[in-house]
């Protein structure tokens, strides 16, 4: 069976196609920077590889992009739109409606599309993807696998909000957390590493947008994305924990309408309102080069990662890893070591030398006197998409 997973990001598109169930991956590539004057497309295959730099305006133009290449007559995978049997994408926000993987109808979609308001720059994404590959691929089965669902054993006491009851009981407000096909993924690699399904360790995805995981015996108790993927950590555009009343403060006092708060929060803010720069490859070349904006930036990000591991430490009342993860999780040395710098106390001690590598396979990278596992575990959410998939329609 031939399955092609489609996970779209706020700025990205991952593709891979898979021969199921021995997870044989036939073509795979991303589309990035979508937006930007230098966004990109990779391509690779067997036999091919391509890598080019176009203008790709939105999401439904880089998938276009993607699956003419998949068709192409020279170097594509190919040979018909039939050869597809299930196309599984990647959908942020479940809210409380979806807790397992789903074969989409259009009550799916509808349900998908009133969501669009909790994740703005994703579920839209994610919907247009939908779209798009049922025009495309129109015999195929197109499956959601919902980021949500992995943190569904988080407990009331940590998803619950401070705030009246009515609003969890009536209109189900609470924490959902994101992210959960990769931290699900990469969990399950640490514990079959470490030996050990009694593990606590935290997973710290990083990417355009970032997250961390508590995870215990292989299950989410707490997670620093909430009721919509915006809170918690620093990320490239969005500003995470901020005083709430600095909202009511920029509306009531310095006039701004509250969607152009809600904009500025999720696509003006984090690393790009700090520096300028979304990417964070860009950031680090600035920091290098004595910017002082860049390097403060990273040690604002960096700050915010450690109160979380600190607090979710306290939280499982120990820690025997911490895994990083995702593009700048894998392959960001610099962020990677102002994290670990000054984290003795908890028992976290890098080794510089083994830290100088961008991770292509699961490694370790604390030194010998560390009493914490310091993993780096590349992450594969499509190859966790085309699982659950198969598993859905085999």
């Amino acid at each position: 069976m031939k399955i092609l997973v489609i996970n779209s990001g706020s700025s990205s598109i991952k593709y891979q196609l898979f021969k199921m169930p021995g997870e044989e991956v036939i073509c795979s590539g991303l589309v990035e920077r979508i937006g930007e004057e230098n966004a990109a497309i990779h391509y690779k295959s067997v036999n091919n590889k391509i890598d080019e730099t176009v203008h790709i305006s939105n999401h439904k133009e880089g998938l276009e992009k993607v699956v003419k290449l998949l068709l192409d007559k020279k170097i594509g995978v190919l040979k018909s739109t039939s050869e597809i049997e299930a196309v599984g994408h990647r959908v942020v926000h479940g809210g409380s409606t979806f807790s397992n993987t789903t074969i989409v109808n259009q009550q799916v979609k509808d349900k998908i599309k009133r969501l669009f308001e909790l994740a703005p720059q994703h579920n839209p994404a994610n919907y247009e993807g939908i779209e798009v590959a049922e025009t495309i691929f129109p015999k195929a089965k197109q499956i959601a696998v919902f980021d949500t669902a992995f943190h569904q054993s988080i407990p009331i006491e940590a998803y619950k909000y401070a705030i009246p009851n009515k609003f969890l009981d009536q209109n189900h407000i609470r924490l959902y957390g994101f992210h959960g096909t990769s931290h699900k993924y990469v969990s399950e690699k640490t514990n079959e590493f470490l030996d050990n399904s009694k593990s606590k360790i935290i997973t710290i995805h990083l990417g355009n947008g970032c997250s961390m995981t508590a995870i215990k015996n292989g299950k989410s108790i707490d997670h620093t994305l909430g009721f919509g993927p915006v809170t918690g950590l620093i990320m490239g555009t969005r500003s995470g924990d901020i005083d709430h009343a600095i909202i009511f403060h920029l509306v009531n006092k310095l006039g701004y309408a509250l969607n152009d708060v809600n904009n500025m929060l999720q696509k003006e803010s984090g690393m790009l309102g700090l520096t300028g720069y979304s990417d964070l490859r860009d950031i680090e070349a600035e920091a290098e080069k004595g910017n002082k904006e860049c390097q403060l930036a990273l040690e604002m990000n960096a700050y915010r990662i450690k109160k979380y591991i600190g607090a979710y430490a306290a939280a499982m009342n120990g820690l025997d890893a911490i895994v990083f993860t995702a593009g700048i999780g894998e392959n960001s040395m610099v962020l990677r070591k102002l994290i670990c710098t000054n984290m003795e106390f908890l028992g976290i001690k890098l080794d510089v030398d083994k830290n100088n590598i961008r991770a292509k396979k699961l490694t370790e990278i604390q030194a010998e006197n560390s009493n914490i596992k310091i993993l780096i575990v590349p992450t594969n959410e499509e190859v966790e998409i085309a699982k659950q998939s198969y598993d859905l329609i085999k």
